[in-house]
């Protein structure tokens, strides 16, 4: 007989497909919403669509919600579709394209618009690049259009699209100026009029540049002006006069656009693709404190390689067809990998990749002569939507699993910042810091030591994704540098995480707790992972010590944790009318460390099995809410293969309800798939845990501190672990 939660979450599904019916095909699934141009923080386009709105029934939006105005059209022997955006152009009239398909993969989102005899294939693709930090670091995405006659006849296509400055500000009342560049490669660039280096408003940098590009041919044309101009031009003629307005003013005074039109002339069959790019840069980048209290400005990586922005777009541009032959490796490899495991979790997992990379910039300090010092390479991530938070460690814990499977490299540089930091003594506490600063792009850290609190959390993190680094890349450099920081870290875990006090973990929107199960979980992975760490270094003893005092903490802990019936683990110390997620085990499972008895894990699995509502169990007895990714990190520990499959499924009904038009939510209710709160973050990386567990150890010797060459992972990328390379 099937088990109530499993038959409940089967009928949720189906529940969930009614909900989210569209008329068009969508491959894997019709997600809440499409990413379309995600690279970075500020290069962040989506389409909201929902239970189903159509890539022509509503504007692209930045991550927040707020308009991107990007329009599309096309032109079919004289008659004219909207197929992207929608415009409203007074005194002209014009069709909407019907859309056929929508696909998407870890890189690309695909649709296809019927506009009478001819379909528009629309290629939205941001590729991911972990192993080279320049393409990584180039903040552009293409948009791509193929036409193909439905009826094997000739006819006579144009194409239009164009950009509106709302891509530079979060306030539309600002004074924008822009320039079109002409040559080989033709360049809009618009920008605020008064920048505010490192200033953001609602979430949008306010500096740097927009960049719409496209290479010069025959057929192409542009114009900058006001929207319902320019966009009327096209209509009424089928292309632009090459004219640029100079009159610059307010971002929604008379609503500057910039645009292109390409003639594609006859088609009969399927046209040549239109490559356009879309990005944001700016440079510095990101202002970082150093040691003694100053702050040093930084840029990101792809500059290394790039006198100009317009150099790396026409680059960008040349590349179209090999980024997008390496994107297909990328994406077929991703699929296949998490096809293994299930369809639903491949859609999962295909989804959560652009929008974990997304928060992500890859930068490098400038040498006295202003070139880039490429041997100092550090990323930075935004805690998108819960805070603007920068480097946030319990943030970049669960989205760590992506860059276990992608690039172990890239982990390595998200966790420097946070070493060198505290190596210089700024930070006064003995436990780990919680992040780099408060206000992306500024990582300023906290010198006061008033951020937020999570002692144990954050200490447990840095010392298990230190030794999973380490474990999966060889390199055991941050080890030898930084071992002083990760003993103290361990010295407080000894002493704090076995009975830990009254705290956040980081799921702190549930609040603070005392003796939370959990949280003890994560101390004493800790403290184990540091007796590995010693063993690394050559010390031996202290290496015995700690695993000692892990070992007899596991034993009292099972006391401790256990329920009187012995079903099941309890929220915290002796409650034995509470429970929650035990995802903190999945630390020990990652570094192979066995340190927990393999019937805790059987204990909880079937705790799980009985307890799911129709969306998938909640994070505690607290609420009835959980977390997309701690449920797919208790997945990938369940010991039986129904309820792993219970948990992945659950996530994968949420993401497909059609309850929410916003990216992916990590935090939602199980009981109607509602979403609770958070929007666009980077733990969805956290959604390749499986993955990551899949991912090949390298052999370890004592005191090697070797660590992959930088001339390397500049020019060819950073280490090609990951991804099975």
């Amino acid at each position: 007989m099937m088990a109530p939660a499993l038959l409940l979450l089967q009928l949720g599904a189906l529940a969930a497909c009614a909900a989210a019916a569209v008329t068009w095909t969508a491959t894997p699934f019709n997600p809440a919403s499409i990413p379309l141009a995600v690279r970075s923080p500020y290069l962040s386009a989506w389409l909201n669509q929902g239970a189903g709105t159509a890539l022509n029934a509503d504007w692209p939006h930045f991550w927040t919600g707020s308009i991107l105005g990007w329009a599309g059209f096309i032109k079919v022997d004289g008659t004219t579709y909207n197929f992207l955006g929608v415009p409203s152009v007074p005194n002209v009239s014009f069709q909407k394209s019907v859309q056929k398909s929508m696909t998407f993969t870890s890189t690309q989102s695909t649709f296809v618009m019927t506009s009478g005899p001819v379909d528009l294939t629309v290629n939205f693709f941001s590729p991911v690049e972990p192993t080279d930090l320049v393409k990584q670091s180039t903040p552009f995405s293409y948009l791509t259009l193929t036409a193909t006659s439905t009826d094997g006849k000739a006819h006579s296509v144009q194409l239009y699209t164009d950009i509106s400055a709302e891509w530079v500000t979060g306030d539309n009342s600002l004074t924008a100026n822009w320039s079109t560049a002409t040559g080989s490669t033709l360049v809009h660039q618009v920008q605020l009029a008064a920048q505010t280096p490192f200033g953001e408003v609602s979430d949008h940098i306010q500096q740097g540049s927009a960049f719409y590009a496209t290479s010069a041919a025959s057929g192409t044309t542009f114009q900058t002006g006001q929207d319902i101009v320019v966009r009327a031009q096209f209509v009424n003629s089928g292309k632009l006069p090459n004219t640029q307005d100079t009159a610059f003013r307010a971002v929604q005074d008379d609503w500057p656009v910039f645009a292109f039109a390409h003639d594609l002339g006859s088609v009969s069959g399927t046209s040549s693709t239109v490559v356009i790019a879309v990005g944001h840069a700016r440079d510095p980048a990101v202002e970082y404190i150093i040691a003694g209290g100053k702050t040093q400005s930084r840029s990101l990586f792809f500059w290394s390689q790039f006198s100009s922005a317009s150099a790396a777009i026409s680059s960008f541009l040349s590349d179209y067809s090999s980024a997008l032959s390496r994107a297909k490796t990328f994406d077929a490899k991703v699929q296949a990998d998490a096809s293994a495991i299930s369809s639903d979790y491949a859609g999962i997992v295909e989804l959560s990749v652009r929008q974990a990379f997304g928060a992500t910039e890859i930068t490098a300090s400038r040498n006295s002569d202003g070139s880039i010092n490429t041997s100092d390479i550090l990323m930075f991530m935004k805690e998108i939507s819960s805070d603007g938070n920068v480097n946030t460690v319990d943030v970049i814990f669960p989205s760590w699993p992506i860059f276990l499977y992608t690039n172990p490299t890239l982990g390595k540089y998200l966790l420097l910042p946070l070493f060198e930091y505290q190596a210089t003594g700024q930070y006064p506490n003995k436990w780990s810091v919680h992040d780099m600063g408060a206000h992306y792009p500024q990582a300023l850290g906290h010198n006061d030591g008033n951020d937020e609190a999570m002692p144990v959390e954050e200490s447990g993190n840095m010392l298990i994704m230190t030794l999973s680094y380490v474990q999966k890349s060889g390199d055991q450099s941050l080890i030898s540098t930084y071992y002083n920081l990760l003993d103290q870290w361990t010295q407080f875990l000894i002493t704090d995480s076995l009975i830990p006090a009254n705290q956040i973990s980081t799921d702190d929107f549930a609040g603070s707790l005392a003796n939370q199960t959990n949280l003890a979980i994560k101390g004493i992975v800790g403290i184990k992972a540091m007796s590995q760490i010693a063993s690394l270094a050559g010390k031996s003893s202290v290496a015995a010590n700690y695993s000692s005092i892990a070992a007899s903490y596991v034993t009292q802990w099972q006391g401790f944790a256990t329920s009187k019936t012995g079903a099941h683990l309890t929220l915290s110390y002796g409650n034995d009318a509470s429970w929650g997620l035990s995802y903190n085990l999945f630390g020990d499972k990652l570094l192979g460390l066995n340190l927990f008895p393999q019937s805790v894990y059987t204990m909880q699995t079937a705790w799980y099995s009985s307890h799911a509502n129709s969306f998938g169990v909640p994070l505690d007895t607290r609420h009835t809410y959980t977390k997309s990714d701690w449920s797919i990190w208790t997945a990938a520990i369940s010991t039986t293969t129904a309820v792993r499959d219970l948990f992945i499924s659950a996530v994968h009904k949420y993401a497909a309800d059609g309850e929410s038009s916003q990216p992916l939510g990590d935090w939602y209710e199980t009981v109607d798939g509602s979403v609770e709160g958070f929007r666009a973050r980077p733990v969805v990386g956290g959604h390749l845990a499986l993955l990551a567990l899949q991912t090949q150890n390298v052999k370890l010797n004592a005191n090697e501190t070797s660590e992959p060459s930088v001339a390397a992972q500049a020019s060819n990328g950073a280490s090609k672990r990951g991804l099975g390379w």
